[in-house]
């Protein structure tokens, strides 16, 4: 897929004139005193070697899309050692533009040796983590918490990235993990040349009593094979990839035996319900539970 083809396709980056300053690095060397660091030989080298990789996100390359307030949010010292940690192992070639925006974290479009990869940086500059202990305290899989902010974070992306493999393994859609550094996740790329998949909100569904059908399914074998609950299932967290629902998000999902695994899983069926209720699906939330609780049911007889 040709690069330039695929950064045309997106109104949100401008071209950059050739009068712009193509040396990123020295401007952020002579900003505040958040980058003071990279006037230390040590790091300056480690990014020379890089730079290239990360013209996309530096507003240095072909297209700038930059928000500086957006930059010094994300890409901060920790998290550009772990990208030079992820381009010099071959995991990534080079990282973009963004494709999604959230609280906890920012999607890139990028480059790996096989093709285009999405890339999220979960930032490490705000409190939000805090409010997502619910979903890690009572999750045996993870003990021993400390509190510190930059501790949740990395407990957080090896968390989304532990529930990828899992629900992967039982052939589950959501996207293939590929690698994990520090705050960075790296995974399949769901999109075309045009730009990433859309979310199912944003999709006029022809079918979908079949659709429902489908991710009630995926509930049903997360809870009963995977043994997780994904604790945040809706519209906004499922991409229409390829003509299928591909579920996505899956860092809050806990294990069963967390003490909120059944309200999770719930709210979960709850909200599959209501949307295949708005689109004229009948189907309620007991019988939906049911198919849920019981889908092993008749293999057991």
């Amino acid at each position: 897929m040709g690069r330039g083809r695929h950064r045309s396709s997106n109104p949100t980056r401008r071209r950059r004139d050739e009068d712009d300053d193509p040396h990123e690095f020295d401007i952020l060397e002579k900003g505040g005193k958040g980058w003071s660091w990279m006037k230390e030989k040590k790091y300056k080298r480690m990014f020379e070697e890089i730079e290239g990789g990360l013209e996309g996100v530096l507003g240095s390359g072909s297209f700038d899309w930059v928000d500086r307030r957006v930059f010094d949010q994300v890409f901060d010292r920790s998290t550009l050692m772990g990208l030079y940690k992820l381009m010099k192992n071959g995991t990534i070639d080079t990282l973009e533009f963004p494709i999604a925006r959230g609280k906890e974290a920012h999607v890139f479009y990028a480059i790996g040796p096989r093709g285009p990869v999405a890339v999220k940086i979960f930032h490490t500059s705000n409190a939000v983590f805090k409010n997502l202990m619910q979903y890690i305290e009572g999750d045996p899989r993870f003990g021993g918490l400390k509190r510190r902010h930059r501790d949740l974070v990395t407990i957080w992306v090896r968390k989304e990235h532990r529930n990828l493999t899992r629900l992967k393994k039982w052939n589950l859609r959501v996207p293939e993990p590929i690698a994990v550094f520090q705050n960075v996740l790296v995974m399949e790329y769901l999109g075309n040349e045009e730009g990433p998949s859309p979310k199912l909100r944003d999709v006029v569904i022809e079918d979908a009593e079949s659709v429902f059908d489908e991710l009630l399914e995926f509930l049903c074998i997360c809870w009963n094979d995977a043994k997780l609950v994904h604790a945040d299932f809706s519209p906004y967290n499922i991409l229409w990839h390829d003509g299928q629902p591909m579920v996505i998000d899956v860092g809050q999902a806990v294990a069963l035996q967390h003490p909120n695994a059944k309200e999770f899983l719930v709210r979960d069926v709850t909200r599959l319900v209501e949307w295949a209720n708005k689109r004229g699906v009948e189907v309620n939330i007991a019988e939906a539970m049911y198919e849920v609780l019981h889908y092993r049911d008749s293999e057991e007889e």
